[in-house]
């Protein structure tokens, strides 16, 4: 039978352009030819209003729900998990106020992510019969008697078709939620289940077989969509969520693996044709919410308002302080790196619980505060997980051990990245993994690895979340309240908030004598482009040679010279220098003082810098720099007007300051100044 919309009933579908062409009738005038379209989406985490992560929001989604059900009622709404919890939308009531808005959006199954079970499996369990489709999952097991947790297998009918769907869900689940969430679980092999899954549904005689997976496509996973798609022949299609990729993809198999991103950016859409009972093509799409604004896509009003009425609740609109910056929770960052919101969530550990230092995973900053008044609604959403505050007592090398492993992955992101209060530490990205972190620092003093420090943490890492299995064991000393109340209290008491970034983490460097320059000398350090004077020692102040500064552009732009120079005064440099000053000339980026010498060993003049560089810039783009004003600089007209062109470029692109009115051209430049012009020159090229 065909499948029962729940939006029959409601009120007249919109029409609008832009909808893919792919979404087209259930049959062909033979009757012989049937499509049944699958929307889907994933890794939602509540996230349900327009413009939260640049989503387009529930609300639209389920006009444009509506209207590929209205051109072809063979239609199946799936989501891949991560679904009933993330943002205050879904925490204060436990995830109900999802279970109420996904009834209402006629969603036919789920599977089960790792954060549907932040609550609790016994909350989820509740849930389930919240909703009016089957949350699934195969491979979630009580450990005592090896029984299934939850409903593992669907059979939908839909126009005379069988279409059997399995859920699986992600083993990582046993630390990417609290594990006291998970007790008495067991999470088995996904590949297995998947087997035993095929099996029993062809004997079932269905007509396609999806599974519906929380898994991922990360290569930092072990247990992938992909591996199920290559170890489970017999899948037709695998929706999936996790890993908040954009799929569309057969990984070298039969099996389609499609995943819709995150946050409601996207509505995943297949088409699977079938020739009578015989499925002969899989299409694959998104709908963006690019798509949706240029089509002119509104909100449904239904699901607009019961979102509201949600959103509306007095806890959401209470002021408790404001802002004077904007405080950074935004993914990439939180997850690869020091942020300012980072900071100000673990002095509010350190302040609550008087540790002597504190960390906390960046994972679990969820959302970004604006400049400006602060709600206990916003800090909900940066800190949706219902978190407690917890002291232990750390020897000084399990902190170490912590901070080994949530930086083992940087620079990539992983929700591991330690935040920290009361601590400082730096990272080798030239050593062994295991190995990188040095210079560790509590209240400012180097840490002893054998003394023991009262540390605050959440009680998600303090029993072995995200893989901090290193903290689970040590000495409880204390509970607190929950974060976010700790942060909010904290808000309320240091209002204007003013957090910074206070290079609590840094990269190592081997150097002891840096000063302002040392974030230019790093980013150039660990792109090979600088080196010290020796192992210890950059000597910035020392003043650099013409060869030198070239062959920095050199190396930071990666040329290689097919031919040698004219100049008879560069044989006794090194055979690398020489081959990186002929690179410089074939380029055009340097000139000799004459025809046939260069003059290597001379200082390179802070004028000359700025030349070489504005020669690059031309030689890299092809064109030439439109100066838009000049520099306030009034001793340049000593300078060629090639020379005066490139201090005023140099100045308008904040690769250079003077002293007062003067920029002192003729001045020897120093190796400290060279990192920063070419540090800043690379980041403006990025840019570009």
């Amino acid at each position: 039978m065909v499948k029962k919309s729940l939006f029959t009933a409601l009120s007249t579908l919109l029409v609008f352009g832009g909808l893919s062409t792919a979404t087209v009738g259930s049959a062909s005038a033979a009757g012989t030819t049937k499509t049944v379209t699958i929307l889907h989406t994933n890794d939602s985490h509540s996230k349900v209003e327009e413009g939260t992560y640049d989503g387009m929001g529930f609300a639209k989604m389920a006009t444009l729900m509506k209207q590929y059900e209205s051109n072809n009622p063979n239609t199946l709404i799936l989501d891949a998990g991560d679904t009933f919890h993330g943002t205050p939308f879904a925490t204060l009531s436990k995830g109900e106020s999802v279970a109420e808005l996904f009834n209402a959006l006629g969603y036919d199954a789920m599977a089960a992510g790792n954060h549907d079970f932040n609550y609790g499996y016994n909350r989820l369990l509740e849930l389930t019969k919240m909703v009016d489709f089957p949350v699934l999952s195969a491979n979630v097991r009580y450990e005592s008697d090896n029984s299934l947790l939850l409903q593992p297998y669907e059979i939908q009918e839909v126009d005379g078709l069988k279409i059997g769907i399995f859920g699986l869900s992600t083993p990582e689940t046993t630390y990417k939620t609290n594990p006291k969430n998970v007790e008495g679980l067991k999470f088995t092999d996904p590949v297995e289940e998947a087997k035993a899954m095929v099996a029993l549904l062809k004997s079932k005689d269905v007509d396609a077989i999806i599974a519906l997976t929380h898994l991922g496509t990360d290569a930092s996973s072990t247990e992938t969509s992909i591996k199920v798609a290559k170890g489970a022949p017999g899948i037709d299609l695998i929706v999936d969520g996790h890993s908040h990729t954009t799929d569309m993809d057969t990984y070298g198999v039969d099996t389609l693996i499609v995943s819709a991103g995150e946050y409601t950016k996207n509505l995943g859409v297949v088409n699977l044709t079938f020739e009578g009972d015989e499925l002969v093509k899989k299409e694959a799409d998104l709908y963006t919410k690019e798509e949706a604004t240029a089509a002119g896509v509104k909100a449904d009003p239904e699901i607009e308002k019961l979102i509201e009425e949600k959103m509306n609740d007095e806890i959401f609109t209470e002021v408790i302080g404001t802002t004077s910056v904007k405080l950074d929770g935004e993914r990439e960052q939180v997850r690869a790196g020091e942020t300012n919101l980072g900071n100000l969530i673990t002095d509010s550990m350190v302040a609550a619980t008087g540790a002597d230092a504190a960390i906390t995973n960046g994972g679990g900053i969820r959302a970004s505060i604006d400049a400006g008044e602060i709600t206990k609604g916003e800090v909900a959403e940066v800190l949706p997980f219902g978190n407690y505050v917890v002291t232990k007592k750390l020897t000084g090398a399990t902190i170490k051990a912590a901070l080994e492993h949530g930086t083992s992955d940087f620079p990539e992101v992983k929700g591991a990245f330690p935040h920290v209060s009361g601590m400082t530490f730096e990272l080798d990205l030239f050593a062994d993994k295991g190995e990188r972190v040095k210079n560790i620092k509590i209240k400012g003093e180097p840490i002893d690895l054998d003394k023991e420090y009262l540390i605050a943490t959440n009680d998600f890492m303090a029993v072995g979340g995200d893989d901090y299995t290193m903290l689970k064991d040590a000495k409880l000393v204390n509970e607190f309240s929950a974060l976010d109340e700790i942060t909010i209290n904290y808000i309320k008491e240091h209002s204007p908030v003013t957090a910074k970034v206070e290079n609590r983490f840094d990269l190592y460097v081997p150097f002891t004598d840096l000063n302002w320059e040392r974030d230019y000398v790093i980013d150039l350090y660990y792109q090979g482009i600088v080196n010290g004077v020796t192992d210890t020692k950059f000597a910035p102040k020392q003043t650099l040679t013409r060869s030198q500064f070239a062959s920095l552009i050199v190396r930071s732009l990666e040329l290689e010279a097919t031919e040698d120079t004219p100049f008879t005064d560069v044989d006794k440099l090194r055979e690398d220098i020489q081959a990186e000053v002929a690179a410089a000339y074939e380029a055009g980026i340097i000139q000799g003082k004459t025809d046939t010498t260069f003059e290597p060993n001379t200082p390179v003049k802070r004028y000359e810098m700025t030349l070489m560089l504005k020669r690059a810039y031309d030689y890299l783009t092809g064109e030439d720099y439109v100066l838009e004003s000049d520099s306030p600089f009034t001793d340049l007209s000593m300078l060629p007007e090639e020379g005066q062109f490139s201090v005023n470029m140099a100045y308008e692109l904040g690769l250079v300051v003077g002293y007062d009115d003067k920029f002192k051209p003729a001045n020897s430049a120093t190796r400290a100044e060279a990192a920063k012009v070419i540090s800043l020159f690379l980041s403006t090229l990025s840019e570009e």
